[in-house]
């Protein structure tokens, strides 16, 4: 009876054929000669739709069945996809998701660029679920539900989603949400904890429970002991970034670790730092990044964004010296203490505003042979007039956005003289339609 029902459905509602991909995966067709981009669909499929938006040169839709599926549609892992918002590529196969990426890079790079590179890098991966490493749950207490909800927002909604897991969560916290809410619910201000933030290291598991009414001791000691039970570094955060401290274990020590393996290197991080979210992505990251500067012992390096010094150490290992350059104080001092940490004694680090250079600085005066950029979502346009007087013959440019990587690469190639060599893609966030890349400019 209900497939009959369905199938009265199907034949009642419109369908569409796909003939492309977007940039951000969802398929495109064309409804009376009009492009309308329909989310869940995929090339050489025949969906049936619901319009969400018409707009003057196009539509959105959103796929409500799939009357003919394609070859490369798979079970999505999770079973809140297409609820919950945190990925939107799960029905499409491996294979598929990284075509897309790097395609959209090289039409990227292609299109606002105007380079093409002369290689295109292998893609680098590393595995489909349970990557991520570092997140931030919503929490919130839902009356009408009568349920204690944890996770990432429904997609396309402020509201939170009402999820039992995450497939792409570390096993440790994705699997066990259940017994997140019931330590929340238990709790006597349950209903003002607006969001727990993760951080994972090598082996330990931080969580940090944001808090906006002071919490008794009671509700303090139900923390620790889910600490305890399951292995579990417990933070509170009644305030700002600042007021983050550690109630377990009682040993005032507020730092996680990670390994780079190949470079014989462990660091320190706070679980509010800013490190790479996939830890396997991050090794093959660094490896591939080496590999193209071909750093010599006799080289003067510069690493603009270092952070903690991700980057800076491993290259410190095989350069002459290595220069560090981030944005906070804060992150500058991890970053020395992670070189101390590792007896590392050519990196030198160093605070400045890379959107906003000052022409005075004194490392922006010194000669480096090859420079590694590392720049957030906004790009390296400011700096780019810099490192151009520098004149290094090689520049390795990771980028967590292909447009602003293109913007860039077009001012390097045709504005100073540099040659695109290399490019392609890092698949850090499989699932999504987040692309990171790295490319390799050489001097003419």
């Amino acid at each position: 009876m209900n497939e009959n029902r369905q199938l009265d459905k199907q034949k009642e509602s419109p369908s569409i054929s796909i003939h492309g991909l977007s940039h951000d995966g969802r398929g495109v067709g064309l409804l009376d000669n009009k492009t309308t981009f329909v989310a869940g669909a995929l090339p050489m499929e025949t969906v049936t739709y619901r319009i969400t938006q018409k707009k003057s040169n196009y539509n959105e839709a959103q796929t409500l069945s799939v009357l003919s599926p394609s070859a490369n549609r798979i079970t999505p892992p999770c079973a809140h996809f297409g609820v919950c918002g945190g990925c939107s590529l799960q029905h499409m196969d491996a294979a598929m998701q990284i075509t897309l990426k790097q395609q959209t890079l090289l039409d990227q790079l292609k299109h606002f660029g105007q380079v093409i590179p002369e290689r295109v890098l292998d893609p680098l991966n590393a595995g489909f679920t349970g990557y991520r490493r570092k997140a931030r749950l919503g929490a919130k207490y839902v009356i009408k539900k009568e349920k204690m909800l944890v996770g990432f927002r429904e997609k396309s909604s402020r509201y939170l989603a009402d999820l039992e897991g995450c497939a792409v969560l570390y096993p440790a916290i994705g699997e066990h949400f259940a017994e997140l809410k019931a330590v929340i619910h238990s709790l006597e201000i349950y209903q003002h904890i607006p969001q727990v933030e993760v951080a994972i290291g090598d082996s330990d598991i931080a969580l940090v429970f944001r808090h906006l009414q002071p919490m008794a001791e009671s509700d303090k000691n139900k923390l620790i002991a889910f600490g305890q039970t399951h292995r579990m570094h417990i933070y509170l955060q009644p305030s700002g970034a600042d007021s983050v401290h550690k109630i377990w274990p009682n040993d005032n020590y507020e730092r996680l670790t990670y390994t780079l393996p190949d470079h014989e290197l462990e660091f320190l991080f706070h679980p509010l730092d800013f490190t790479q979210i996939n830890l396997e992505m991050n090794r093959l990251m660094v490896n591939q990044a080496m590999k193209l500067l071909a750093i010599s012992e006799e080289d003067h390096v510069l690493d603009l964004f270092c952070g903690i010094g991700n980057f800076t150490l491993p290259i410190a290992r095989k350069a002459a010296q290595v220069t560090g350059i981030e944005g906070s104080d804060e992150m500058v001092l991890r970053a020395t203490q992670n070189a101390q940490h590792n007896q590392i004694k050519n990196a030198s680090f160093y605070a400045a505003n890379l959107m906003k250079p000052e022409v005075n600085l004194p490392w922006l005066k010194n000669h480096y042979d090859k420079i590694l950029l590392d720049p957030p979502r906004a790009g390296a346009k400011e700096i780019l007039p810099f490192i151009n007087a520098m004149k290094a013959k090689k520049i390795v440019y990771v980028s967590c956005n292909p447009a602003t990587l293109a913007r860039d690469a077009h001012e390097l190639v045709h504005q100073y003289g540099y040659s695109l060599k290399q490019a392609g893609i890092m698949n850090m966030f499989p699932h999504t339609a987040h692309i990171e890349a790295m490319a390799l400019f050489e001097k003419i």
